[in-house]
């Protein structure tokens, strides 16, 4: 009965988010409430509901200020120098021009937000890419590269889902991932060399005449325009804040909320100015923190009334026992075309609690599934998806079709997935 209860509550979850009838948030609280009622457990699912807020609120946190912190880097223009001096060094050479789209995409991501990381990075490539005649699949493909592997980044939405789901934080789940995404970080440079080097035999090297790079110039020194200049203390706060997180100084959540409140204090001494600029990132802060505790109350009600052990259980008696071992591979090769059919919250909410549970089962480190999945799953794959608003966004600047650029770039995209796959494997992340 409970097995049962479980998947009705998975089904009609992802019934109702991927045919638009409910909003995320109102089917991540409803639903379960209604199959627990009708499972029997009464007013007791207020203390499971809480119960899974408590748990996912470390991961809220830290995802609400690092948001806050790297929007926040972004305002006070400390990528700014390092694009202008991109697009000073690109000059007429398609090769270097699609090696800097790459760099740029990889710094301007660093917020977690793929819709402005669309919008600023194809605004300040796209008249390049248009003087030299380039390809624009090559800049919504590459754009897409490196949007995807920086999604894998804790305050990214799969990766905090993913924590979120499991019960996680970013230490346990995405530092042993860490290797692979360096690892994957420098497959998309080979992808854009690679892509770069055939635009360079198709079009040649251009001399870009004085007036047109003048105009380049003076698009990239606009960029910092009306901004504190404090680059070298933001850059040093920064690298700081990377170190700590990395080496787990302070909680992770700490880390960000300390970072963030030095950062904000010292570009912006008027509380004014303060308050401007959390409410200009307000938006996005309580997409992501309202989903987060939303989600805790779904896996909060599958975990208290034991239908998520339920529907483990009856997979176990289906999954052949022999392939129980290759579960987290198996999860990593699938994650990213399984981004072109399930939204991340249809996956990570509904699917991923699942196959952990299962693998748990069989001996597996639930953990270690989670870890597999973020290989993907809206990683690499959401840029290609047409379950992601971002998606179209980026098409709709570049000036291409879904299905081109899906056909252009998910070979290298899918070979991202691959080579963090091996990478995590050989690193033991995730085994066999």
């Amino acid at each position: 009965m409970l097995a049962l209860l479980g998947f009705l509550t998975i089904g009609i979850f992802l019934f109702l988010i991927m045919t638009n009838r409910l909003s995320v948030l109102i089917a991540l609280v409803l639903v379960p409430v209604v199959f627990a009622l009708i499972g029997g457990f009464g007013l007791e699912i207020g203390q499971m509901m809480l119960d899974g807020v408590i748990k996912v609120a470390p991961t809220g946190i830290m995802i609400v200020f690092a948001v806050l912190y790297f929007g926040l880097m972004i305002d006070t223009g400390l990528f700014d120098p390092m694009i202008n001096k991109m697009l000073q060094l690109v000059k007429g050479d398609p090769l270097k021009v699609v090696i800097g789209t790459a760099v740029i995409t990889m710094l301007v991501a660093l917020d977690g937000d793929g819709a402005s990381t669309f919008m600023i990075t194809v605004t300040a490539l796209l008249p390049l890419y248009k003087r030299l005649k380039m390809n624009p699949l090559v800049l919504a493909g590459v754009v897409a590269l490196g949007a995807g592997v920086m999604n894998l980044a804790p305050w990214g939405g799969p990766t905090a889902r993913a924590m979120t789901a499991l019960n996680t934080d970013a230490a346990a789940l995405f530092h042993p991932v860490l290797p692979a995404m360096i690892v994957g970080i420098l497959w998309v440079l080979f992808s854009a060399f690679w892509l770069g080097k055939k635009e360079r035999a198709r079009l040649g090297i251009i001399n870009l005449n004085e007036g047109y790079t003048g105009i380049m110039e003076e698009q990239a020194a606009a960029i910092e325009a009306k901004r504190p200049q404090l680059f070298w203390f933001n850059l040093i706060l920064t690298i700081i804040l990377l170190v700590a997180l990395v080496k787990v100084w302070l909680p992770l959540p700490i880390l960000f909320i300390i970072a963030f409140c030095i950062a904000l204090l010292v570009n912006y001494r008027n509380p004014k100015e303060q308050q401007e600029r959390i409410s200009s990132h307000a938006g996005n802060v309580v997409l992501v923190s309202t989903m987060i505790f939303a989600a805790g109350i779904f896996t909060g009600i599958l975990t208290g009334t034991k239908m998520i052990d339920a529907m483990a259980s009856s997979m176990v008696s289906i999954i052949p026992e022999s392939l129980a071992g290759y579960l987290p591979v198996l999860v990593a090769i699938t994650g990213m075309p399984l981004s072109l059919v399930f939204t991340p919250d249809a996956y990570y909410f509904g699917i991923l609690p699942i196959i952990s549970q299962t693998a748990a089962s069989f001996g597996v480190d639930p953990i270690e599934i989670g870890r597999a999945a973020i290989l993907g799953q809206m990683t690499t794959g959401f840029p290609l998806s047409p379950l992601t608003a971002s998606t179209f966004i980026l098409i709709g600047l570049t000036e291409v079709r879904l299905g081109d650029h899906q056909r252009f770039i998910f070979k290298w995209a899918f070979g991202t997935t691959i080579v963090m796959t091996i990478v995590a494997l050989l690193t033991g992340a995730i085994t066999i």
